[in-house]
């Protein structure tokens, strides 16, 4: 379990919802559900909202035993577009409130200097004020470095409790990473299997046969023994419960250092600073 600085509780593994149609998520979501899973991720930018709180309806786990996560878009960013969106969200999943709040994407304040600082500063502001009402209960960013965060810091009043950033064997953020775990900010993995590099890479198959476990369990074991919560997708019921399956074994700490030194390989491996 991860628990945030403001108390609330996470599972140690969540599922995504990225590139999953509106028409197909309230299926996948209700079975992501029925198979353990209690945190659903989703985004405004993933155009899936409504299909989220249809599965979440269906799937008739009692609304306090689950965490939604949704995130303010690009062209959201700024106060007063982030209360809107934040509103439009909830009519869209059908929701009271949500549970984790992000910035989807900081803006690019090494290009735009004091002016993407200060539009970062008004969306976190705009969070805070939606915390402090009640509509969210813990807010956080996503895909924000060290300096995105230092510069969020001068002005915020509330940390962020989460940074949802990418990360998978062959992009392990390490500097981001240990720079959250110090301030106490919940790290989330997403692309946690870093893409078929990742699972067809052959120290990450060698591993995976010496526990007898396939590639992305041993990834996704991988973020768990680094402290972060992952947060897999997959539309296939098998796979979904496979990747839940990973609290069996344990990697050695030889298994850590070989994976570890994977480098610059798999996912999207994306520089918020060009986005």
């Amino acid at each position: 379990m991860h628990t945030l600085s403001n108390g609330l509780v996470l599972p140690d593994i969540g599922y995504g919802t990225f590139d999953v149609s509106d028409e197909e998520t309230a299926v996948a979501v209700k079975s992501a559900i029925d198979v353990g899973y209690r945190l659903i991720d989703t985004a405004s930018f993933y155009g899936n909202e409504r299909g989220v709180g249809q599965g979440l309806r269906d799937s008739g786990v009692p609304r306090s035993d689950l965490i939604v996560t949704t995130k303010i878009w690009k062209t959201d960013r700024g106060y007063d577009k982030t209360i809107a969106a934040c509103h439009r969200s909830l009519e869209l999943m059908g929701l009271d409130y949500i549970d984790i709040l992000l910035i989807h994407w900081p803006a690019d304040t090494k290009h735009l200097g004091q002016a993407g600082i200060d539009e970062n500063a008004a969306t976190w502001h705009a969070l805070e004020d939606l915390y402090d009402q009640g509509l969210v209960k813990a807010i956080g960013v996503s895909n924000f470095l060290v300096h995105h965060l230092e510069e969020l810091a001068a002005t915020a009043c509330t940390t962020p409790m989460v940074d949802q950033i990418e990360l998978h064997p062959g992009w392990a953020q390490e500097e981001t990473r240990k720079y959250c775990q110090a301030k106490g900010i919940v790290v989330e993995g997403w692309s946690p299997l870093g893409r078929r590099a990742m699972l067809e890479n052959p120290t990450i198959l060698s591993v995976a046969a010496s526990h007898d476990v396939s590639a992305a369990q041993i990834c996704l074991r991988w973020s768990l023994q680094h402290g972060v919560l992952p947060l897999p997708k997959s539309s296939h019921v098998q796979r979904m419960a496979m990747n839940l399956d990973i609290f069996d074994f344990s990697l050695t700490d030889d298994d850590m250092a070989r994976i570890d030194a994977i480098t610059d390989l798999g996912g999207h491996r994306l520089d918020p600073d060009n986005q």
